[in-house]
Parts: C-alpha cells; structure tokens; sequence
C-alpha cells in the first residue's frame, strides 16, 4: 500500500469516527500494576513468579512495586503504577483498613482493582484469595481431633491484616462450643504484629513464664508465628509436647511437621491463586467476565470474589499434598530433618 493510501485512510476514518481501522493498529499491550506491601515471608516471590508468568502467558506486561510495609510508599507506588497508565491494579494492602485511598484513586483513573489474598476494606472490583474462614476451621478443628479438651493459647496475626480477623472467626466456629462446656480453657489471646516470629517468641516467652505446666495448644495462625512460639517452647524444652498449627506451608514448618514439633499447617497452592488473578486482572482489562465469580461480606458491602480451597497439611499427607505439588522439594525438607527423623519422609 502507498503512503498517500494509507493517510488517505487513517483520515477517512477519523471523519467517519471508525476507530480503530482494520490494519490500522495492533492491540495494545495489557499492563498490570501490581502493588504488593512486602515481598518478605517466603510464600511472596513463589506469587509473583507465578502471577508474572501466566500474565505474560496471556500477552500482559507487569510492573511490581514492593512498598516493604509502608503505608505511604505503598500510597505513593501506585500513584505512579496509575501515573504509567496501568489498566488494572493487583493489590496487596499493608494496613486494610486504609486501603480506601489507593482504590479510589485507581478509580478515579478508571482502573479496575484487585485485592489480592488479603481483602482490602475498600470497594474493591474483585477480590481473589482462598477461603480464609476455612483455614482457621482446619487449624482449630485439627488441634481439636488431637486435644478435644485442655488449655489453649491464642495468637492471632497482624491487626493490621483484616484476614486475621477471618481466621480467627474460623478458628473460633470450633473453639467456642467447647469453651462454652468448659472442656478448652484459653490461657491467653493475642494479635501478633506484623505476623512476625520474633514477636510471638516474645509473646510465648512471657506466657511461659507465668505458668507452671505450658498450654495444651497454641492457635498459632500462621507459620512465621508458629516458629516463633515453638523456640520458645524449646527454650523450655517442651517442643513435641505442645500442639502447634501453622498455615501458608513454609519449608521450616513441613521440617517442624516432620520433626514432631509442629501438628499441622494449611497449605494454600499460591501458585494456583496467583494465575487465577492474572487472568482475573486481563479480563478485567479487557472488560470481560471473569469465571467462578462469588462474593464475601466487607465491612458494610458485598465484595465480588474468586475463593480457592486451603488444605490442612499434617506428616500424614504431606507427601501427597505439600511435596507431590512441588511447592517444597523432598529433598530440601530431609536435609533440615535429625536422621532419626528422616525416615518418615520414605514411608
């Protein structure tokens, strides 16, 4: 085609208001902001390795930005994700009760928003993670199966997260019945900030501290927080005797499980929950449908949601579960484990 042809078209189609012309132009590239508030803890970089690959699987571009717990630099992040001319924010909220801000300000820039994993108290256009009620369910009921009656700690994760409110109203769908009957006794609760490990070490120290026999179980609500509570039962040199639960499937919590110190964790396949929300965040680009749609109550408003299904992971399906996914390797969980210990994992 000449040159005079093709301007001779392109204007034909500005005055007949066609747009765009076929031949004309290419499809825009989808770009995806993806704000996350820290990549630390282990489960963060298996997500945006997945998350990335099925989005450029799918034709998207993505830019990360890591806010490193920050509330304003995660703010200021994204105002230049929006600034870049993203078409729909991921998001993983640091504080979620002050995530209004960030997706309004997506809003105003006409971009959709995802709240990923953890439910942003905003009125988000999506949010996709797993069944959160469930895991506390699965981590109270499994101490429960093992000691239905007995002294019980309570830790929480972060204030911060509206997620830890989720488990904990799971963990306590159990739990109440048989406090109500007097059989479970909780000898402490406490939220543990930043879901951090050094500070439920702490927290269990001093608990140990004031009593004379440790708990029956701790409601440890995640593995970073059950690690942390675990040394300080092994300080006392009661690890192994005390039922700890964990979630999220660390490799230092598969090691405890197999060691005997950990009772159990809730895997959650993240690499499934991160390509679920790449594709989510390209039809949302592309003002499509988006498959498996739900909703979750949040706050005073319904949220649209993808939930996927957590499972409770104990030495007994571990192999089958954990290890058969690949999401820790066989290999690297038996080098962590006492050669006494090792033996489990050729069962």
């Amino acid at each position: 085609m000449r040159t005079a042809d093709r301007v001779l078209i392109v204007l034909s189609c500005i005055v007949l208001g066609i747009a765009p012309c076929a031949g004309q132009t290419q499809n825009k590239e989808i770009k995806i902001g993806f704000s996350i508030e820290n990549v630390k803890g282990e489960r963060w970089q298996t997500d945006l390795s997945d998350f990335q690959s099925r989005a450029h699987e799918l034709g998207a571009a993505v830019v990360i930005r890591s806010a490193d717990g920050d509330d304003e630099l995660q703010y200021k992040q994204v105002q230049e994700l929006l600034s870049g001319g993203i078409d729909v924010l991921v998001y993983l909220p640091h504080d979620t009760e002050r995530a209004s801000r960030i997706v309004n300000a997506a809003h105003a820039k006409h971009v959709p928003v995802i709240s990923y994993d953890r439910l942003a108290d905003a009125p988000v256009d999506l949010y996709v993670g797993f069944d959160l009620f469930s895991v506390g369910t699965e981590q109270a009921q499994s101490l429960v199966n093992n000691a239905p009656k007995g002294r019980y700690l309570l830790l929480g994760g972060s204030k911060l997260d509206a997620n830890s409110k989720v488990v904990r109203d799971g963990q306590m769908k159990v739990l109440q019945p048989l406090i109500d009957r007097g059989d479970i006794t909780l000898v402490g609760d406490f939220w543990v900030p930043e879901w951090s490990a050094t500070e439920a070490y702490l927290l269990v120290t001093a608990v140990l501290a004031n009593m004379e026999a440790p708990p029956t179980a701790i409601v440890a609500s995640n593995d970073s927080v059950a690690g942390g509570a675990i040394q300080a039962l092994e300080d006392k040199k009661v690890s192994g005797t005390v039922l700890v639960s964990g979630q999220d499937a660390d490799l230092a919590a598969i090691e405890r499980i197999f060691a005997g110190t950990q009772l159990m964790t809730v895997y959650k396949p993240v690499g499934q929950e991160a390509r679920t929300a790449a594709e989510a965040a390209v039809k949302l680009a592309q003002h499509e449908k988006v498959d498996g749609v739900t909703s979750v109550p949040n706050g005073a408003i319904v949220t649209k949601a993808v939930l996927l299904t957590p499972i409770a992971v104990n030495a007994a399906n571990a192999k089958e579960t954990v290890l058969k996914d690949g999401f820790q390797k066989l290999e690297v969980v038996r080098q962590g484990l006492p050669r006494e210990k090792q033996a489990l994992l050729e069962k």
